[in-house]
């Protein structure tokens, strides 16, 4: 059935989805950046390609804009601390790495050691369609897979309050 409210359906259709979450990261100049993403998905298989949404708001946003690569971590369920940490604090006024064992990865870019499935893309293209997300797809130049894990899915962090308004 057709629903009158288009907008309130589709929020209906894509919250029972329930989306798993990625924490995105990324560096320029030495200032790494990150953020929890949900809007995320392979767009090609050939060549391969993969596609994240990042909020204009945020402080990743900005930094990605003049970075050359970013990684893309899959969070696993048990990881919730740590999306609550990248998803509720913005990096406008702390610095998310701080205590966090992480190390540089392809392009600079910051690895999380939590976070072992991931993989770091080159930046390709950026769609910005005058939302308050921006698409950017990625080339994958590096692969790490450890395993199975159960994603954590945004049902999951219902409790967590973001760092910015979408």
């Amino acid at each position: 059935m057709a629903s009158t409210d288009p907008a309130a359906a589709l929020a209906e259709l894509t919250a029972r989805a329930d989306s798993a979450l990625t924490i995105v990261t990324t560096a320029h100049d030495g200032e790494p950046s990150g953020c929890l993403v949900g809007f995320h998905s392979q767009c090609s298989i050939e060549p391969w390609r993969y596609a994240v949404w990042l909020s204009t708001a945020n402080h990743t946003y900005r930094v990605a804009r003049l970075a050359d690569h970013l990684a893309v971590h899959f969070v696993a369920a048990g990881d919730h601390d740590l999306a609550a940490h990248f998803g509720s604090a913005t990096g406008d006024e702390v610095d998310k790495f701080a205590g966090l064992a992480w190390g540089p990865g392809a392009g600079g870019v910051p690895l999380l050691k939590r976070l072992p499935n991931r993989f770091v893309g080159r930046k390709l293209e950026v769609l910005d369609t005058g939302g308050d997300h921006v698409c950017v797809v990625l080339d994958p130049v590096t692969v790490d897979v450890a395993g199975t894990f159960t994603p954590l899915r945004l049902s999951g962090v219902d409790d967590v309050v973001p760092g910015h308004p979408a």
